[in-house]
């Protein structure tokens, strides 16, 4: 597969290129060129002067198209996941399982582990507990909290092989061994669903936690004579964290502020659930978000570029800094930074082309490029 993608704006992840063609090799991108020294024997297609950007990545969704992965973790919720994620510029995404069943949490880590070799769209899996504090659950079932061991953790290990990409957890409930284990398996920790102190969520970070989990919903606040886990990632100098930027889950001006503290370790997930009345997360959707059978907040209604789109309008940011919050950043969290997340020589050919309100025309993986409009 080799084609030159010409007459379209480039967001390389560093630059903003005008009259600059793209040319796709093999998969990968072989050569940034400008349009009047490209060469003329390459098969062309045509960005009718859309925008390009590396594709985006989403390390925590739940589920799509009325499919819960929470509720079935199979093949099923996976593909329409995915699937969703595709028409929305995204290539890459964590299927993610909430607090429930040990049993559940193992049927997750299984099918993801088999739905990777079918579908390159699937990063992984993120278990987002059972291992939290029960103080800050939000909308996680109380009964399949607890307290983690070293034997669980190998067990999940064990059913992961590999694929387990992001564990969310609670500081204050993860002993050194368990962290130390996580770590080992090359587990990104992330501080979540937690009540931690300053000090607590301090110590979290220098022994092993990399990221903190949906900044500000389900944790400790920063208060004047305690700083809680906000304060932590905000004081921590490498600490990732990400964030829900619909308006609902924290007022854009939080996400404001916590951009100008962070910099660029502050990056985008969509946190999307879907409608369910089936197991143990039932949502029905509220507005632009969703709640359960409580009325408590759950998951957003975003999709990624929604989540770009609200971080220019909404919280002032360039386009190509909150681009590179839903792709570069996130990337680095991930370690792939090395392959995604910037268009240039060598890198995957994984991008996306959008209008100027953001609406995805078309999305490659792989260099594989497929048009969404209905005339293509």
């Amino acid at each position: 597969m080799r084609y030159l993608l010409r007459n379209c704006t480039l967001y390389t992840g560093t630059t903003v290129l005008h009259h600059h063609a793209l040319l796709v090799e093999e998969g990968r991108i072989k050569a940034i060129l400008p349009e009047l020294v490209a060469p003329d024997d390459v098969p062309v297609v045509d960005g009718r002067g859309l925008n390009v950007a590396p594709s985006l990545l989403d390390a925590q969704v739940y589920g799509a198209e009325g499919q819960l992965f929470s509720v079935a973790p199979g093949p099923e919720a996976l593909r329409a996941l995915t699937r969703h994620a595709f028409r929305h510029g995204t290539t890459g995404v964590l299927a993610t399982m909430p607090t429930n069943s040990l049993s559940m949490m193992h049927a997750a880590l299984e099918a993801g582990q088999e739905f990777r070799r079918e579908q390159p769209g699937l990063l992984g899996i993120h278990l987002e507990g059972p291992y939290i504090n029960p103080a800050k659950k939000g909308a996680h079932q109380p009964e399949f909290i607890q307290a983690p061991t070293v034997a669980e953790i190998e067990e999940l290990l064990k059913r992961a092989n590999g694929v387990l990409k992001i564990m969310t957890l609670a500081p204050e409930v993860a002993t050194p061994a368990v962290v130390a284990r996580l770590r080992e398996a090359g587990v990104v920790l992330s501080a979540g669903h937690s009540n931690a102190t300053y000090t607590q969520a301090t110590e979290g970070f220098r022994t092993g936690f990399g990221a903190a989990t949906h900044l500000f919903n389900a944790m400790s606040g920063l208060q004047g004579r305690e700083p809680g886990l906000v304060g932590a990632v905000y004081d921590d100098a490498a600490a990732q964290a990400s964030i829900i930027a619909d308006g609902v889950h924290c007022d854009f001006a939080a996400v404001r502020i916590s951009k100008k503290l962070l910099g660029e370790r502050l990056f985008l997930i969509t946190d999307a659930v879907t409608e369910s009345q089936q197991g143990a997360y039932r949502f029905r959707r509220q507005g632009n978000h969703f709640v359960d059978e409580q009325g408590t907040l759950a998951g957003s209604a975003l999709t990624l570029p929604l989540a770009v789109r609200n971080c220019v309008e909404q919280v002032g940011l360039p386009l190509a800094e909150a681009l590179r919050m839903a792709s570069l950043y996130p990337a680095r969290l991930l370690g792939l930074d090395d392959q995604l997340g910037y268009l240039e020589t060598g890198y995957s050919a994984d991008f996306w082309l959008f209008d100027d309100e953001l609406n995805a025309a078309a999305t490659a993986c792989a260099g594989k490029l497929v048009w969404h409009s209905a005339e293509a």
